[in-house]
């Protein structure tokens, strides 16, 4: 079953095609990675998906809703959620506080909202530290807080900006560990833009490559690593006779 749809994006910023025609949808239960060189379009993307920007062409449908006019409250509300490339936790308010604040999309009870914030921080491996201050987190546990606030709003499909971005590789590994987690277990859709390609590609059921706006390709991680317009646009050559794909194709 396809959550989340989107037809024909195009986005522009003045005389800049951000994202041009841009097709792209996802199922129930699957991890899809967004990969592509900087200035690709992806982040511009996520914000379309979510409600930030609203294209000039195309349209998105969520649950088989057009949802194109909706801000991103109302798309959160029926269950789209996003984390952000650069870290967002209220800084001021405990760890607790700021997953209530995800709660508070189900509940206007703050006893509700408290109990449900302390299961998704069990869940999430932050529950020994509720009380802390967010401010106080490293940045790895921020990311992961970020995560689990964006949890604790019930989602259906949860959009990751470079949640493993800046990571050492024990913390890399720790979050991929709770992406596959929050599939397996809660059941959810993820969409993944990340960089580091021995986590996406991995973790990904499909990967499509957005360069220049466009889309370029879309498959399996295999059959898109394998792809000559990806592998001259963002993989390069390096990345492809280390993974053995060249000549392979």
């Amino acid at each position: 079953m396809v959550l989340l749809e989107a037809r024909g994006i195009t986005k522009r910023f003045g005389g800049l095609v951000a994202n041009h025609r841009v097709d792209f949808y996802v199922e129930e239960g699957e991890i899809v990675g967004l990969i592509g060189p900087n200035g690709a379009g992806k982040t511009t993307f996520f914000n379309v998906l979510t409600g930030f920007y609203r294209p000039e062409e195309g349209q998105v449908f969520f649950l088989g809703q057009d949802i194109t006019p909706l801000p991103p409250e109302k798309r959160c509300e029926l269950g789209l959620v996003r984390t952000f490339q650069v870290v967002k936790t209220f800084k001021n308010m405990t760890v607790l506080e700021n997953v209530m604040v995800g709660a508070f999309v189900r509940t206007a009870s703050p006893a509700k909202a408290r109990a449900m914030a302390e299961e998704v921080l069990r869940f999430g491996g932050l529950y020994e530290k509720r009380f802390m201050p967010a401010a106080s987190l490293t940045i790895a546990e921020k990311k992961r807080l970020e995560m689990l606030r964006a949890l604790a709003t019930q989602p259906k499909v949860l959009l990751l900006d470079e949640a493993m971005a800046g990571l050492n590789p024990t913390e890399t590994q720790e979050a991929v560990a709770l992406v596959r987690r929050l599939r397996e277990e809660r059941g959810l859709a993820i969409v993944l833009v990340e960089h580091v390609m021995e986590v996406v590609m991995p973790l990904s059921d499909r990967v499509v490559v957005l360069a220049g706006g466009k889309k370029i390709a879309e498959g399996p991680p295999q059959q898109v690593a394998r792809d000559p317009k990806v592998i001259q646009a963002y993989l390069g050559e390096r990345y492809a006779r280390r993974k053995g794909l060249v000549g392979t194709v």
